[in-house]
């Protein structure tokens, strides 16, 4: 199983250093066979060829089972003609990654967390209203004159139909078994009325699963005051990046934000923060949702390869993060703890032997 590394910009390096240690743990002990490419991104890549994603880079993404790419900042890039591409931006387009998986659950000694708190939103990755994927030339926020300014949405039966189907698969491995499709279709009746139907739709084809429509503002009132309603909730790109965020906050912090991009062929882990220039160096950045996004990639695996051990391996990685973070001593500061990216880390790492033991009876 051939997985690319991509360390990105900025706190990057140093939190893909640690949650590869403990990667390299939970490869031995589950006996998975991963095989680990690094490959440079970023600003480390355009000091060395003048592009921040060059074609090989994206080449080897393509030719690998999986991708897990640190979080990329755009702070010191320069202009796209002269090599500062966007590198997640790219990767997603060329990879076909149609759907934004984020989850968020309260997590025990984690300060600030809403109990009952267990979603994943299923975020539709390549339309709505943003700007830079909705268009085959151009971008959709324009000027027709100088004193209008426009934006277009684009929502496809297609792609409605496809980010439905992710949702309900996740939906029905996941114990509550329901999955709430957000929007406004009585405000935008023709875009979210596509994208309703085409929910609908996909939930007629599973009796098992309850289904209901949510308004995006209900929503993000409800997901504070009655978290434990919802399960998956379906959501269109801009609704889903603004809910999720939210979500992740109500989780406890941004350290903890997960996510896993997908299409049918690839995937990638990365984590749902940004690149946090400001902690460069200072050995406190919370290397936690890079970790689950890492563990969100082995399930992922695992389902598509009909790989046990990998799904295991993933629920290792979850059990052994929810004990470090138990810890004040371990979590980082911005969860309210004393550790340090490195001591925290090497806490996930010896839980993650510890559950591996006890699953396997080997180490």
């Amino acid at each position: 199983m051939n997985i690319v590394v991509m360390p990105g910009d900025d706190i990057g390096p140093e939190i893909t250093e640690v949650t590869m240690t403990m990667l390299d743990k939970v490869n031995q002990a589950f006996a998975l066979g991963m095989d680990f490419n690094v490959v440079d991104v970023g600003m480390a890549s355009f000091k060395k060829c003048g592009n921040t994603i060059p074609e090989a880079a994206v080449q080897a993404a393509l030719d690998a089972e999986g991708v897990i790419l640190g979080p990329c900042g755009m702070t010191l890039y320069p202009p796209r003609d002269e090599g500062g591409i966007n590198v997640p931006g790219t990767i997603r387009k060329r990879l076909e990654l149609y759907a934004n998986l984020r989850p968020a659950r309260s997590r025990a000694g984690v300060p600030n967390a809403r109990p009952g708190l267990d979603v994943l939103i299923a975020r539709e990755n390549t339309e709505g209203f943003y700007a830079d994927r909705n268009m085959f030339m151009g971008i959709a926020d324009f000027m027709p004159t100088e004193d209008v300014a426009l934006s277009v949405r684009k929502i496809t039966r297609a792609g409605s139909r496809r980010i439905a189907k992710v949702a309900f698969e996740y939906a029905a491995r996941r114990r509550k078994k329901h999955v709430s499709a957000v929007g406004k279709q009585h405000v935008l009746q023709v875009t979210d009325g596509l994208f309703m139907n085409e929910a609908y739709a996909e939930a007629k084809l599973h009796q098992d699963i309850a289904f209901r429509e949510v308004d995006v503002d209900a929503m993000a009132a409800d997901l504070y005051t009655r978290p434990e309603r919802y399960d998956v909730i379906l959501v269109t790109n801009m609704f889903g990046d603004i809910l999720s965020n939210e979500a992740c906050a109500l989780s406890g912090g941004l350290g903890l934000a997960a996510a896993l991009n997908a299409g049918d062929e690839h995937a990638i882990a990365n984590a749902g923060h940004g690149s946090a220039p400001d902690l460069v160096g200072r050995g406190i950045a919370n290397p936690s949702g890079l970790m689950l996004s890492v563990a969100m990639l082995m399930e992922w695996l695992g389902t598509r390869h009909d790989k046990p051990a990998y799904i295991d391996a993933r629920h290792a990685i979850e059990a052994a993060l929810d004990g470090a973070l138990a810890d004040a001593k371990v979590r980082t500061p911005d969860l309210g703890g004393s550790g340090t990216t490195k001591t925290f880390a090497q806490a996930v790492t010896a839980r993650v032997d510890a559950v591996a033991l006890r699953a396997t009876g080997t180490r």
